[in-house]
């Protein structure tokens, strides 16, 4: 057997196990939301509307900061049509959620929370000293807003 042979097998091998190992994930993710029963918008069971507004408020100043440089709408600046981490999404998920964050109506606080503090894929972890938990709670709620009004833009 050549090297190249040898190569290429491998590579498919990879390729492979890297298909079965993202639908296993997928499969987990989706069994993990059927089991959440927290609010979407992370907010604490009977907040008042104001006080739910003004953190999605927060929240959205603090996604276009941090968040939106890779997770937003729109092409990037080196000409792609998505930004990296929407595209890393639109690849991870093939369809099965959106890409855009700002379209999940899954992204609670607890998940949120997990994928900000513990990173995933290419997304690397954020300390709690470059994003609180309080700030993260508000991003949940500005994602909430934005799901529902993808949702009705449909």
């Amino acid at each position: 057997m050549t090297t190249t042979a040898s190569t290429a097998r491998a590579a498919a091998a990879v390729s492979r196990f890297a298909a079965a190992l993202g639908a296993v994930l997928l499969a987990a993710h989706g069994a993990a939301i059927a089991q959440s029963t927290a609010p979407t918008d992370g907010s604490p069971s009977g907040q008042t509307d104001a006080a739910s507004a003004e953190a999605a408020a927060r929240g959205q100043a603090k996604y276009l900061h941090t968040c939106a440089p890779c997770h937003g709408r729109g092409p990037g600046d080196d000409g792609r049509p998505q930004l990296p981490g929407t595209a890393a999404l639109a690849i991870k998920y093939r369809g099965a959620l959106p890409a855009a964050l700002e379209d999940r109506a899954d992204l609670g606080y607890d998940m949120l929370r997990a994928f900000v503090r513990s990173g995933s894929w290419s997304m690397p972890p954020f300390r709690p000293t470059e994003l609180t938990d309080d700030e993260i709670r508000d991003i949940a709620a500005y994602l909430a807003v934005s799901s529902q009004r993808a949702a009705s833009r449909d």
